[in-house]
């Protein structure tokens, strides 16, 4: 029997005069919406938004807007909904409430499941709490936004913008209705390939018309650490799979472009996958008694063993698979190698690979006497897993670890699925973007120069720099305008992120790093310091002996190489005669040792390395210029490739970057006289002088590369009250250096640095002197054995 209005005459009454004349009107359209309870809560909702007081507007929105987001996500959703309303009501005015009931429903349709529906209402609230004034303007620009980002990215557009203009009102009415241009960067920059809501009906049809039957599918917030989302998982029958892909290169931006595999064929292998498992492994496998090794084993082999039938009744299902699968890599490093290896052999249906336990492990399936059994995944993965320690503790390489050793084909789910009781903890690392305004530097031509009137009181904030590509001549007097009125040329300006440990976000081109080349000094200052610190030279001489590259080194044993090694000859062909096998490596190489090293000594040129060392006639600067000074006459005569830089800031927009000598430059005149000239200013921001650097390192044809820091104080700057924010930012930007392989050592001249510059630099990666004034004579015997 339909439920009637009239059953509900109580709460009917209670509502105002406008909101019972749009619920009649709306009456069948919710009756076909809720069921009899929903019914109830819908109606109690209203009546609990009536008593508010906010105006009627607020709840004739609710009534004919709450039955479009029932529709959309369940019933189950109102409650939330309407306690969010009730929760805001004193931060917010009716009318930002009425708005946001009015766009609940497009928000509902774009998300498509109610727990990030939820999550949707979460945001909303930090809207209210940070940027309130900024959430009218974004949500009359919902649409646009939800049509490029997901809820992740969504989150962090206004996290970004809250915390940029957490003062700034005007700037966060500008901001959230997408009129300033750091709005439109961040947007820019969180975009999504493919968002699932928006193939979702055409991933539903091509399900069915593969496997003959309909498939539960539902979007999750999809914005993991690596920007590739959460992978794919099945709970209660319903697969989960992340709520945008983008285009995948499987072998990292070296892949043809012909080889990068759309996001759709994303969707479809990763939701292919996971119809394996729920039309093939119905069966759910005890884990109790595996350990993480074993339990990894048996996923991998279960994975193997619906793949294989679903490629039987699908042959070209395979081809896309392969495709997502990472080339593996011969060198083995870990037992997550190994796994992947064997998980794309077994795919493959070939077992040609080199590695015993592979090959093993290839063998093992083929000789299954069939394959719709599970437990033959239980017992199979339980032997690999035994043999792969074995394997594992003979060659030396690290144990199993089920954080870094998983599957990493990314249409992979994480086999909760298989397991009586499984559960997987989600992971949110959330990623941020961020671009400010930045100057413009345009190249024009000698007429666009001569007929523009020039701004007098133009500085170095100008919004637009013009540059002359040519010097400009005079030919009377034979120089040229840029040397009798102008100023020596500055490089371009390079921006670089900060990190920003209180929201666990990075602030991309937050920093504007701008080089400069030294200006020349009086080169007799470097000459006096080398002669009165001679006797420190002639005791460095012996060390640089023993570290010199010592000629041509042999290498024996070797199957392939440059000659045949005749010891090893001989004793292959007495084996032959005697009947044995004979050892194969019988060839050497000749191999040249030298040394292979470039390193860039950073110095912190800020103002307080104009301050005396107590007790002693000298500033701290010029004890930094000596131990330059004695450091590059050492690298000198040991040959290694090395760059003198300094660096000095005066907040984010201004970090100067002193180049006194680069790599390809010799140790002659002009790069001392530009160390002689070298003078103290301003702060330390130490995390953009260190990405800066690591700059000038990446580009080095050198296998090992050192990062060489010198510097008297902790990070700090005028625009950064908090002192913990920029030690993070310079420890951020030592990791982001290490996972380059460049090794980055500090040496400072603070007595109290223990308590920071360790958890900067790492424990084994810094020195503190104590005892200033012995700078000079330190620093290259440190080196040298740092290189040793």
């Amino acid at each position: 029997m339909a439920i009637q209005l009239d059953d509900y005459a109580e709460l009917l009454a209670e509502l105002p005069g406008d909101a019972q004349t749009v619920l009649r009107a709306a009456w069948n359209e919710a009756a076909r919406a809720f069921s009899a309870r929903g019914l109830d809560n819908y109606l109690r909702g209203a009546r609990a938004l009536h008593e508010l007081g906010r105006g009627e507007e607020l709840v004739v929105s609710y009534l004919q807007h709450v039955p479009a987001v029932a529709r959309a996500l369940g019933e189950e959703v109102l409650p939330d909904l309407v306690n969010f309303l009730l929760s805001m009501a004193s931060k917010t005015s009716g009318q930002v409430l009425t708005l946001v009931v009015q766009t609940a429903p497009l928000a509902a349709d774009r998300l498509g499941d109610a727990n990030l529906f939820r999550q949707y209402l979460q945001v909303l609230s930090i809207m209210l709490a940070q940027a309130p004034r900024g959430l009218r303007p974004m949500l009359e620009h919902l649409d646009r936004l939800l049509s490029q980002l997901t809820l992740g990215g969504l989150r962090r557009w206004v996290q970004w913008g809250a915390q940029a203009y957490k003062t700034d009102f005007e700037g966060q009415q500008r901001y959230f209705s997408l009129q300033s241009p750091d709005a439109l960067a961040v947007l820019q920059q969180e975009r999504r390939g493919t968002l699932f809501v928006d193939v979702q009906r055409k991933l539903g049809i091509y399900l069915r018309a593969m496997w003959g039957r309909d498939f539960l599918m539902r979007p999750t917030a999809g914005d993991f650490e690596s920007r590739e989302g959460l992978r794919p998982y099945i709970e209660r029958y319903v697969i989960y799979v992340a709520d945008a892909y983008d285009d995948v290169r499987p072998d990292g931006d070296a892949t043809p472009a012909e080889a990068v595999v759309g996001a759709m064929e994303v969707y479809r292998a990763a939701l292919n996958h996971c119809a394996a498992h729920l039309v093939f492994g119905a069966t759910a496998l005890p884990q109790e008694g595996l350990d993480a090794l074993e339990r990894a084993m048996v996923e991998a082999v279960e994975d193997a063993r619906v793949e294989y039938l679903a490629c039987q009744r699908f042959p070209r299902m395979r081809q896309a698979w392969l495709a997502l699968h990472p080339t593996p890599d011969p060198s083995v490093q870990r037992a997550g190698d190994l796994i992947n290896r064997l998980a794309r052999a077994w795919l493959a249906g070939c077992g040609d690979d080199s590695h015993p336990w592979v090959a093993e492990g290839v063998a093992a399936l083929a000789a299954w006497p069939r394959w719709d059994d599970p437990q033959l995944s239980l017992q199979t993965g339980r032997h690999l897993a035994q043999r792969l320690r074995e394997c594992l503790q003979g060659d030396g390489l690290p144990a199993f670890s089920a954080r870094l050793d998983g599957l990493r084909a990314l249409y992979r789910d994480d086999n909760r699925w298989i397991w009586m009781a499984g559960q997987y903890d989600e992971a949110m690392a959330w990623a941020a973007s961020w671009s400010g305004p930045r100057q413009v530097r345009r190249r024009v031509s000698l007429m666009e120069m001569v007929n523009e009137v020039p701004v007098e009181f133009a500085g170095d904030d100008a919004q637009e720099i013009w540059v002359l590509p040519t010097e400009f001549w005079l030919d009377e007097e034979g120089v040229t305008i840029n040397s009798l009125e102008g100023r020596p040329p500055v490089a371009d300006p390079v921006h670089y992120p900060e990190w920003d440990y209180q929201l666990q976000l990075e602030r991309p081109d937050w920093v504007t790093v701008i080089e400069r080349r030294g200006s020349a000094g009086d080169l007799q200052i470097i000459e006096r310091l080398i002669e009165e610190h001679q006797l420190v030279i002639k005791g460095l001489r012996h060390l640089i002996e023993a570290m010199a590259p010592q000629g041509v080194q042999r290498i024996r044993r070797l199957e392939e190489g440059d000659d045949l090694d005749l010891d090893a000859v001989v004793r292959a062909l007495t084996d032959v005669r005697m009947g044995q096998q004979p050892d194969p490596r019988i060839m050497m190489r000749h191999q040249r040792h030298v040394r292979d090293v470039a390193v860039l000594v950073l110095l912190d040129l800020s103002e307080s390395a104009n301050e005396r060392v107590r007790g002693q006639d000298h500033t701290v600067l010029e004890l930094t210029r000596a131990a330059s000074v004695l450091l590059a006459e050492a690298l000198d005569r040991l040959g290694d490739r090395f760059a003198l830089h300094g660096f000095c800031s005066d907040g984010r927009h201004d970090v100067q970057y002193l180049r006194f000598k680069d790599f390809d430059e010799p140790w002659r005149d002009a790069a001392k006289a530009r160390l002689a000239a070298m003078k103290a200013q301003y702060s330390t921001r130490m995390g953009a002088a260190l990405r800066h650097g690591g700059r000038w390192l990446r580009r080095q044809p050198q296998r090992k590369k050192i990062l060489f820091v010198i510097t008297d104080g902790e990070p700090a700057d005028r625009d950064v009250p908090d002192p913990q924010y920029l030690r993070l930012d310079a420890q951020r930007a030592v990791q982001d250096l290490q996972r380059d392989g460049i090794v980055t050592y500090c040496l400072s001249l603070d007595p109290h640095a223990d308590r920071y510059v360790a958890r900067i630099f790492g424990p084994r990666h810094y020195t503190v002197l104590d005892r200033v004034e012995r700078l000079p004579q330190q620093l290259p015997l440190l080196y040298l054995g740092l290189t040793r």
